[in-house]
């Protein structure tokens, strides 16, 4: 998949999540109509850039930000494993890591690699993920493989 698509494709998930999650309660009580899903086209795209640039400090200040806003709560952020494979999950993940975790579960980490469980047990087999002590494997390994793809 080329940059492009992985653009095109977070953008189209930012524009869901943040629809979802803010506009369409917000659309129900005030009838906030069209303007905001505008203005949405346009932050969705610069948050996507944000996410998928160069600037390292950017990215992760822009992932943390978008999942405060939209997964607001009291107790650490630890979102379903399928979240983890959309393409704000796995923007989310390269950028910042799991936010309350320095170790995944298998599956966690095959979601956001989007391969198989046994894809990532035979991936820590080879040395090219790193097991956790207590289970799993780091975050840090995850996201080195993810960086080595792009």
């Amino acid at each position: 998949m080329n940059t492009r698509t992985h653009l095109t494709d977070l953008v189209e998930d930012l524009k869901r999540v943040v629809g979802a999650r803010l506009l369409d309660p917000l659309d129900i009580l005030f009838g906030t109509g069209a303007e905001l899903r505008e203005r949405l086209d346009v932050y969705a795209r610069q948050w996507a850039e944000s996410l998928l640039g160069e600037d390292d400090q950017a990215a992760a200040f822009t992932a943390v930000r978008l999942v405060r806003a939209l997964y607001p709560s009291d107790t650490p952020f630890d979102p379903p494993v399928a979240w983890w494979g959309t393409p704000f999950g796995r923007a989310v993940f390269r950028r910042a890591g799991h936010p309350s975790a320095s170790a995944v579960p298998l599956s966690v980490a095959a979601a956001v690699l989007g391969i198989t469980r046994q894809g990532v047990h035979d991936l820590t087999v080879r040395g090219k993920l790193m097991r956790d002590p207590a289970g799993g494997v780091t975050v840090d390994s995850v996201r080195a493989r993810l960086a080595s793809r792009t």
